[in-house]
């Protein structure tokens, strides 16, 4: 046997609570353990998260034991390798300390040979508290390092190399959890050992040579195999080295597209040294980042095998403030809802976590580009020998770990860390100090990029426009990618959103607040008030409520109950971003990129996200499957009028039918017309118009609505000419009928109806949502989940004239 795993229940003991020892899963986490052992309360319900904040101010150990055989303890080589230890740890194998682990994200390996035994032998992990350690490192710096308490509820987190979000964000509960969360290996190696496996694609004319890169130690008669689909490589040893070299070209290589723009066929890679094992799955595809200048500033567009890619997604944050609950499945429903949301690009955000093996491997399945930044978010960071040293360890591990994954696309230093030098008393007193501070870290950075993955661009920080520029990519929209906040954070109207035209927006968001389904997981029934006790605990930005609900005001006509402010807070949010990007995407080829804040929630919280906590989709994500999808029509209007614009995402031209309608809030049909429309690839286009003195007479009178085929799928738009509270909207009565044989639920209403929106407490989705019924016209849509039943008894159905 050439390793070992100890995936197993350890035993989970503290000696600031000696009648503490219960069993702790590994790969896992401590909140975890003490909460399955019945120790503390769910921290995710009710007010509980102050109750547990004991746990995160106490050291805690894991222990476990292991057998090694005769014929183990005879290698040559015994490591302990260990990755994602979170964070501060001593390591002791039989009571011999091992090794030191301070570095969440370092791939930790420690020579063992000489402290096990024949038999039984015991494995030891000291944790020490996380904000101790945060607090001492900050101490010894040479001036002070803001960090981001805006966000934080424990200081000096920049100071500690562990994932920031874990002492709280505005979205984000506070649980300072300690554990190990990766596979703990013990691996047994006579002679050779196999190190590191790199791939490099080397493309010309549409062929690729594929180099197959490989580390060891030096071999003594042990031949390397090296297979590449079906093909067996030859491997080239170098002369007296630990590296040899496996080649073959490729005359017409399968390509990896994105989402939307084709396929993802994987190459399976085995390298096998004695019997050792490294595997990879290839996507072969050509990449690069085209920011040439242009008439308008420069470019921001990712080109995959020489296609420019409009990238639309959104931000991605750790799955679970519980590590223990990160688990596969999760990671597989979730991702598989992106793709669903036709979307094509994750930006993994820097204040969360480099991800697991398990997210990159989905994410080259289902064809989902990665924008991965390093783990540095909102504070300022120490640029000491001493850090820079840790984090150029980090880099390291984790670009040799990942840069064989075809997802990624590019490697960003940090999120908002060059915006951050003008939030603090600190750095605004001195700029040149942290200016020279950041530059320090970031090229530093840039430098461990470039030696490990020449393939990929380095930008510097996000937002950002180009290398060594420390201008207002939050204000300037001519080049590089820009974090647009003016309309959440600045109170500017939804319209905001149609007055810049960027480059690339890898942040912009609004929040709503959970649905009802949702709310009934954490919220008992007494607090069901968005001024509760309860719900404000589970509401982490400050102004949240406030904007939420004087937003109301300027666009809606205020509703009439908690349910249905929850209901409306969802449409709101689901305008915001639908604005956005449907003015973004018409403006194509200028903008090729809108990733909003953010996919997913870490636990069940008011926030950003288009998917709730438990899975559910919010009605921002049922938009996001339209206004994301490959052949949209978006209105735009402007001084001239209101024009229907065309867009094609895809490789290959689109013929496309739209039944363009106009109709009048009792629903009656005043204007239609049938547009056969031929998209060019990767092209944008008008397809119809009407001046501005029309619109404005028909502005009050109804409404514009858009409906077409894609890929199986009924697509509608609809546009309105002014804020819904203005408009003379009909008391739609709205009925339903359900088939469970076939799980569908047919609609009707006998007035239009806007924002239809289907919602249970059962688990699942509907094939589609939040959407405009027009009169007298059954509209069907599908029950995806297990429990019909469940569905059925608990379907609710919102419509906004129904929400006052």
């Amino acid at each position: 046997m050439t390793q070992i795993y100890l995936n197993k229940p350890w035993l989970l003991s503290s000696a600031d609570y000696p009648e503490i020892e219960v069993a702790c899963d590994i790969p896992g986490d401590n909140h975890s353990a003490l909460l399955k052992a019945g120790l503390i309360a769910d921290p995710y319900l009710q007010c509980n998260e102050q109750t547990v904040q004991w746990v995160g101010r106490a050291n805690w150990s894991l222990f476990t034991e292991f057998e090694v055989s005769a014929e183990q303890l005879g290698s040559d080589f015994i490591e302990l390798n260990l990755s994602r230890v979170d964070t501060v740890a001593d390591v002791y194998i039989n009571q011999h300390l091992v090794g030191q682990c301070d570095n969440m994200f370092r791939l930790w390996s420690f020579e063992i040979k000489d402290n096990v035994y024949e038999g039984l032998n015991h494995l030891r992990l000291d944790f020490s508290r996380s904000d101790l350690a945060a607090k001492q490192r900050a101490e010894r710096l040479p001036f002070a390092v803001p960090s981001s308490m805006g966000n934080n509820q424990i200081p000096f987190m920049n100071s500690l190399r562990k994932s920031q979000c874990h002492a709280g964000w505005d979205w984000g509960i506070c649980l300072m959890v300690n554990g190990i969360y990766d596979p703990v290996q013990i691996k047994f190696t006579k002679q050779a050992r196999l190190l590191d496996v790199q791939v490099e694609q080397l493309w010309r004319d549409g062929s690729v040579d594929v180099v197959i890169k490989l580390s060891h130690d030096l071999l003594s008669g042990s031949p390397i195999h090296v297979q590449f689909g079906e093909h067996v490589l030859p491997v080239q040893p170098l002369a007296d080295s630990g590296l040899s070299e496996a080649r073959i070209h490729i005359a017409e290589p399968e390509l990896w597209w994105p989402a939307g723009y084709g396929e993802q066929p994987l190459y399976l890679l085995r390298v096998t040294l004695d019997e050792q094992l490294i595997e990879k799955k290839i996507g072969l595809r050509k990449l690069e980042l085209n920011t040439q200048a242009d008439g308008v500033g420069s470019a921001m567009t990712f080109v995959i095998n020489d296609f420019p890619i409009t990238a639309k997604g959104a931000n991605w944050i750790p799955l679970d403030a519980l590590p223990s609950k990160q688990t596969k499945q999760r990671y597989e429903v979730l991702l598989a809802d992106a793709k669903a949301a036709n979307m094509n690009m994750l930006r993994v955000w820097g204040g969360g976590q480099y991800e697991s093996d398990t997210f990159y491997q989905l994410c080259d399945e289902l064809g989902l580009m990665v924008w991965q930044d390093m783990m540095f978010a909102c504070s300022l960071y120490p640029s000491t020998e001493e850090f820079v040293a840790n984090v150029e360890l980090e880099l390291s591990d984790q670009i040799k770990r990942l840069r064989d994954h075809s997802c990624i696309v590019l490697w960003c230093g940090d999120n908002e860390v060059i915006g951050a030098i003008n939030w603090y008393p600190e750095s605004k007193a001195n700029r040149e100090r942290y200016v020279v501070n950041y530059d320090r870290l970031n090229r530093s950075i840039q430098r461990v990029v470039e030696q490990h993955d020449a393939s990929r661009v380095f930008w510097p920080s996000s937002p950002c426009n180009g290398e060594l520029d420390y201008g207002d990519a939050w204000h300037d929209d001519s080049k590089g990618d820009k974090h647009f906040w003016d309309v959440w954070h600045s109170g500017k109207s939804f319209s905001a959103y149609q007055q810049i035209k960027p480059r690339f927006c890898s942040e912009f968001g609004y929040q709503s607040w959970p649905s009802l389904a949702e709310v009934k997981t954490f919220v008992p029934e007494s607090d069901w008030n968005i001024c509760s006790p309860t719900f404000e605990v589970h509401q982490k930005n400050p102004r949240g409520n406030s904007i939420i609900t004087e937003m109301f005001t300027r666009m809606f006509r205020f509703p009439a109950s908690f349910e249905q402010m929850l209901y409306l807070s969802q449409v709101q949010q689901a305008l915001a971003i639908k604005t956005a990007c449907d003015f973004w995407r018409a403006n194509s080829p200028q903008c090729r990129g809108m990733l909003y804040w953010q996919l997913n929630d870490n636990w069940p919280v008011s926030s950003w996200s288009s998917i709730e906590y438990s899975g559910r989709w919010k009605q921002l994500h049922y938009h996001a499957k339209r206004f994301f999808a490959p052949q949209y029509l978006s209105f735009v209007e402007s001084e001239e009028g209101l024009a229907l614009q065309a867009i094609n995402d895809s490789v290959s031209s689109v013929d496309l039918v739209c039944d363009l309608q106009f109709v009048s809030w009792q629903g009656e049909l005043g204007f239609s017309k049938t547009l056969d429309i031929n998209m060019a690839a990767d092209g944008t286009e008008r397809v119809w118009s009407i001046d501005a003195g029309e619109l404005e007479e028909l502005r009050t009178q109804g409404f514009f609505i858009a409906q077409w085929h894609s890929n199986g799928d009924v697509l509608q738009n609809t546009w309105v000419g002014d804020n819904f509270k203005s408009l003379p909207i009909a008391k739609a009565k709205l009925t339903f009928s359900v088939d469970k044989s076939t799980s569908a639920i047919t609609l009707l209403s006998d007035k239009p109806a806007f924002f239809v929106h289907l919602e249970s407490d059962a688990p699942g989705r509907f094939s589609d949502s939040s959407i405009t019924l027009l009169a007298n016209q059954p509209h069907t849509v599908y029950y995806l989940g297990d429990d019909f039943a469940a569905m059925q008894s608990s379907l609710r159905v919102y419509h906004l004239a129904d929400s006052y």
